[in-house]
């Protein structure tokens, strides 16, 4: 009787290891990352961007430059992604749900701390006299725009040369990724520059697509810029096709709705002057807009409009950039520009 009562114990035991065991190895496997997508992201039939463009790093090196490049007490989903696909779409790597979602993040109030304002230092490889009165070096806070054309920049340089704020290129249409996009806006965050990203509009593709796209790549990161929908004809485009007045105002409402109610944020409208006036002019009062006028002030080239940045040159010079670099400038004072980042910013 004492052997068989022994035996038994000894088998319920390894009964229940057992269960445990198939148990953990069920939880495991439906903890593995799902397939599916959010509603407002197709799959694409083309392979998808690598997260990492331009780098040949290792996986796990990956993971390691993300986790320092984020700001402390802060993780961002959008980039936790890794060159491995189920279908084309990139499989998020496995992080600890704290650092997606941290316990205490960083308030609001506190993240939209005033920043130092640095003096303009840039040059211009084509000055332009815009006037005593009417000079951009007259605005306070001033900024540039860059893309992959501006290759590695030294970001602290850039910023004590008077860079407040940068916007970067981010997407073109619905399959494009500017390849240092994610490698700039890193850096930026790191410099401690307000950052945002632009997307250039490609009037042969939905604007559908395009925000998807868009939305895709560019991280919904708490104290980011609003988005800036580029919009301009290009005659360099392979895209020759240029839409009625009435056509373009309604593929940018679409795109426009669909990123301000993804971010939370109004987007920027950019233009040029020729497209301004061939389907702009006295439309989308609601919307703040980003103005290039590099031969004038902005108030000869779009008379009765409103502005938020004025680009004033495609030839800046600055410090810690090789070659030339777009300027711009926030049309107010440096109280203002505190203003509008507590009011605009995530």
């Amino acid at each position: 009787m004492r052997l068989s009562a022994v035996s038994t114990i000894l088998i319920a035991c390894l009964t229940i290891s057992g269960c445990a065991a198939r148990g953990e190895r069920e939880a495991a496997q439906s903890s593995a990352p799902s397939k599916e997508m959010t509603a407002s992201i197709t799959k694409s039939q083309s392979p998808t961007p690598s997260v990492e463009i331009g780098e040949t790093v290792s996986r796990v090196e990956r993971q390691q430059a993300l986790a320092t490049s984020l700001p402390a007490g802060l993780g961002s989903a959008t980039y936790l992604q890794s060159d491995q696909s189920e279908d084309g779409v990139p499989v998020p790597l496995q992080r600890p749900l704290a650092m997606l979602s941290p316990d205490n993040p960083i308030p609001r109030a506190l993240r939209q701390q005033p920043m130092r304002i640095y003096s303009h230092q840039f040059r211009d490889a084509k000055p332009i006299n815009f006037g005593t009165t009417t000079s951009p070096r007259k605005l306070a806070v001033h900024g540039v725009d860059v893309s992959r054309w501006q290759g590695d920049i030294d970001w602290d340089t850039l910023r004590t040369q008077g860079a407040n704020f940068v916007y970067i290129k981010a997407t073109d249409g619905g399959d494009h990724l500017d390849p240092m996009f994610k490698k700039n806006w890193r850096a930026a965050q790191q410099a401690g520059l307000k950052h945002g990203a632009y997307h250039f509009f490609y009037w042969c593709r939905t604007a559908g697509e395009q925000a998807d796209w868009f939305i895709r790549n560019v991280p919904k990161e708490a104290g980011a810029l609003p988005p800036v929908i580029d919009v301009e004809w290009n005659g360099e485009s392979s895209c020759k096709r240029r839409p009625s007045r009435e056509q373009v105002l309604a593929k940018m409402q679409v795109f426009m709705d669909k990123l301000e109610r993804h971010y939370g944020q109004r987007p920027i409208v950019y233009t040029a002057p020729d497209f301004y006036k061939d389907n702009l002019s006295g439309e989308l009062l609601n919307y703040p807009f980003w103005l290039r006028s590099v031969a004038a002030h902005p108030s000869k080239v779009y008379p009765g409009r409103r502005w938020l940045f004025w680009q004033y040159s495609g030839s800046g010079v600055s410090h810690g950039v090789d070659g030339r670099i777009d300027l711009n400038a926030f049309h107010g004072s440096e109280q203002d520009w505190h203003n509008w980042v507590a009011s605009s910013v995530r």
